[in-house]
């Protein structure tokens, strides 16, 4: 059950092989951390690499971080790839993690 959707900020940005990179997202109200954040890639569905605002799906490599609480959320890579290069979401959920 999907309550609405958060817009990452900034919208784009421009990044090089190495950059640590973070985005932002803010909630209107206290979300009690129920957040995921999806990558897209042109062509492929949205892949769900943090649920919890924190936790890390299974499989997904350690450069990606996500923190935050309340109203304000973070979602990190630590070192980008040239695979990183992609669309990210930031997402509310309400229940059990959307998959």
């Amino acid at each position: 059950n999907i309550q609405n959707t958060q817009s990452p900020s900034p919208p784009t940005l421009s990044v090089s092989p190495g950059d640590r990179v973070t985005i932002t997202c803010h909630a209107n109200q206290n979300i009690n951390r129920l957040l995921v954040w999806y990558q897209q890639k042109p062509g492929n569905a949205p892949k769900q690499l943090i649920y919890e605002a924190s936790s890390l799906q299974t499989g997904v490599p350690s450069r990606f971080s996500g923190s935050g609480s309340g109203t304000d959320y973070s979602f990190t890579i630590s070192s980008l790839q040239l695979d990183d290069v992609a669309t990210y979401y930031c997402q509310q959920y309400l229940g059990s993690p959307p998959q």
